[in-house]
């Protein structure tokens, strides 16, 4: 990168501001005791609040080496067993779930400042499970995981729009098709982390730990 691309990129950087917005405030006294019905409630309040796919988010691994890895999909759904999401087995993720299951996930809700961090063990629903979700989501859903082999070296696009074209197909044709690799994932939280942001940067950072006894919560410096 030239110095006139490097100094225009910084120029841009730096000009970019946060929360030139009226955040919500939050009040952790009033949070509930355990962190599901306040993600159900904050979910809520995104979509109210016109964020763009809420129900994106990061997805934190690891590798054999330890090393970290990172991605965004889709939650499919938040209830008393954990944050669900779903991918292949043999993908790059699954895979690395099967050695190292646990796991992080991160929500980022820009329209109202808030964070939301999730730190749990991941587990693999069964065959039937997994099955069942895939297919009751669209055909373009069923299509892409019958296109598979995710995350392997592409030789080219075309391989990949032959691949598709076929998948698209089969999908339309045959609805209830079988992808035996496809996983519906469950991440059980140990931690969950809500975060406000405030434009004084007295940001509140509530923490759940779960316990023997039940959820503990503590408030966290920002």
């Amino acid at each position: 990168m030239g110095n006139d691309q490097q100094a225009t990129f910084r120029t841009l950087l730096h000009a970019q501001r946060v929360w030139d917005i009226t955040l919500p405030a939050f009040d952790a006294a009033d949070a509930p005791a355990a962190p599901l019905p306040l993600f159900h409630r904050w979910f809520g309040e995104a979509v109210a609040a016109g964020q763009t796919e809420p129900h994106t988010m990061s997805l934190a691994t690891v590798d054999d080496q330890g090393r970290p890895d990172v991605r965004t999909l889709m939650l499919h759904d938040a209830d008393e067993r954990g944050w669900h999401f779903a991918s292949h087995a043999t993908s790059a993720k699954g895979r690395q779930l099967t050695t190292h299951p646990d796991a992080a996930l991160g929500f980022y809700w820009a329209t109202q400042g808030r964070q939301v961090r999730v730190r749990g063990r991941v587990t693999a629903a069964g065959s039937a499970e997994s099955q069942a979700s895939l297919h009751a989501r669209s055909t373009g859903a069923l299509a892409a995981a019958l296109t598979g082999r995710q995350s392997e070296v592409l030789a080219s696009r075309e391989e990949l729009a032959d691949a598709s074209r076929a998948a698209w197909e089969r999908a339309q044709a045959e609805p209830e098709t079988p992808v035996p690799t496809w996983t519906r994932y469950v991440l059980a939280p140990e931690e969950v982390e809500f975060f406000q942001g405030d434009g004084e940067r007295q940001h509140v950072r509530l923490r759940y730990r779960r316990t023997q006894e039940g959820w503990r919560t503590e408030l966290l410096w920002p």
